[in-house]
Formats: C-alpha cells, sequence, structure tokens
C-alpha cells in the first residue's frame, strides 16, 4: 500500500486528467484547474483527458475543453465510447449490437460499422452504457438477448455521474437492473479501471506507466488503474470523494488534493 503523501514533490513526464469532477463540473472549470494544466504544459509535460462518460466523443470533450479556456486536441482525449469500439474490433468485429446508451455511443459504433440491432434473436453482444432514456421496453431485450446466447459488454461500471448540485445514476444501475434479471454477470467492462483503458492511454502516450500520474476524483476508477498499472496516482477532493470516505477507504492513493493546484511542485510554481 502505497505512502499517503499531500502532494507530488518531483515533475512527471505526462499527467492524465479524469474530466468530470476533476477538470470540471458541469459547465465550468474546477478551481484552479486551467492555472495548474497550463502551467505543466509550459513545463514541457504532456497532458491528456480521459474519461468514463461514454455521453461525450472525444470531439465534443476536446471542444468543450477548448470553449472553457483549456485548448486541447481531441487526439488528447480518451473516453470509454472510444475504448469500446476498440475492444469490439478486436473481439467481435462483425457483431450486431443491442446498444443501451445515448446517441454519442451508438454513433461510434455505426461509425465502424457495427450493426445496432432492436431483435433480440439477432443480437450478438449486448452493450450497457450510461443511458438517461433507459426504460422497460430496453431491459426486455436485453434479457431476452442474453437468455438467447448474446454476450454482456459494459463501457462503465460508475455509479453515478457528478453534476452540479449532485449526480445522475450512471451505467452501474443499467449493469445491475440487467444482471438482476438474468443471473447474467458483466463480462467486460472496457471503461477505467479496466486494462483495455490503460492499453490505450500507453499505447497513446509511448511512455512506461512509472512516468505517468493520473489525476481523478474516484478511488475506485482513477486511483484503482494507476495503481494496477503502476503508475502515480493522484485523488482530487472536488468530485465524488470526500476526505472521510478516503479515510476510511482499502484504496490509497500516492497523493490527496484540494485542487489541481496542488500537482505542481512549489518550486516549479514560482519557476513557471
Amino acid at each position: 500500500m502505497p505512502q499517503l503523501i499531500n502532494k507530488p514533490t518531483r515533475l512527471y513526464d505526462a499527467y492524465i486528467f479524469d474530466l468530470d469532477g476533476t477538470v470540471y463540473l458541469g459547465d465550468a472549470l474546477l478551481p484552479n484547474a486551467a492555472a495548474a494544466i497550463q502551467t505543466l504544459r509550459a513545463l514541457g509535460k504532456r497532458t491528456v483527458f480521459l474519461s468514463n462518460n461514454p455521453t461525450h466523443s472525444q470531439n465534443a470533450c476536446a471542444e468543450k475543453l477548448t470553449r472553457l479556456g483549456l485548448p486541447t486536441s481531441p487526439d488528447d482525449i480518451i473516453v470509454s465510447t472510444a475504448v469500446m469500439v476498440t475492444f469490439l474490433r478486436q473481439t467481435m468485429p462483425r457483431a450486431r449490437l443491442f446498444v443501451i446508451g445515448e446517441e454519442p455511443l451508438c454513433n461510434a459504433l455505426r461509425d465502424a460499422n457495427f450493426s445496432l440491432v432492436e431483435n433480440a434473436r439477432e443480437t450478438d453482444a449486448v452493450i450497457a452504457s450510461f443511458d438517461r432514456t433507459f426504460h422497460y421496453r430496453k431491459l426486455q431485450i436485453a434479457f431476452d438477448a442474453l437468455r438467447a446466447g448474446a454476450r454482456f459488454f459494459a463501457t462503465n461500471a460508475d455509479r453515478y455521474c457528478p453534476v452540479p448540485g449532485g449526480g445522475e445514476p450512471d451505467a452501474a444501475a443499467i449493469i445491475a437492473a440487467i444482471e438482476a434479471c438474468t443471473n447474467t454477470r458483466v463480462e467486460v467492462v472496457v471503461g477505467k479501471p479496466s486494462r483495455y483503458m490503460t492499453d490505450a492511454i500507453l499505447d497513446l502516450l509511448q511512455l512506461p506507466a512509472s512516468h505517468l500520474l493520473i489525476t481523478g476524483d474516484r478511488l475506485e476508477t482513477d486511483v484503482q488503474m494507476g495503481l494496477n498499472a503502476g503508475m502515480a496516482s493522484a485523488l482530487t477532493l472536488t468530485g465524488a470523494t470526500t476526505r472521510a470516505e478516503l479515510d476510511t477507504a482499502a484504496i490509497r492513493p500516492h497523493f490527496v488534493l484540494e485542487s489541481l493546484a496542488d500537482l505542481v511542485p512549489a518550486d516549479q510554481k514560482t519557476g513557471a
């Protein structure tokens, strides 16, 4: 179990940031996020962004960051939607999919030449995701498809998505509903903290995991993925996790941040 240190005392070659609850909340950057990321960039450090949220494409995330004052290329964004596309191309390249998810996920799968179906008997795999249009008919199709032999995958397993004033039930609720009625466990979740998301990061950065620092607001996804991969991990207390929850948690990050400003060592702040 790594020693719990409040702030990093050195720089890393690249910094990986979760988005919701870490860099922004709703339609506003969190305090000190822009200054910290701009400082790291000025110091020549690569900054990339990672999200389990399947309701936004890489382009949409990049456009949002740019609009909020952090110019970012889509090439520096990894989302669970894109990781799901890669996973399916490698695992079931001609699969017919029943997708419980929103349009960005459906569009990404269509663009990758997957067939989206709503007939349970034609379904090769059920894809569960964050879906604010979830209703009983979708659950029935998933139920029938799995009982007919379809496979069962998910983009992410977050319990909720942070939003201003609270949160929205996320993909974990969809997964649980399907598992409860079918007695079938989801086979693969491609989002954080899975190895599929880790592979996407390492493929993008082409750096050893020990040279990277991942920062996020969730212990069970952001921090756990970093620990699994051999990256330094930082928990920011700006989103889903409180210090009281951290105090009793089994997952221990290397660093705990009050805001992203704590990522930049003090000697670099004065010299930047």
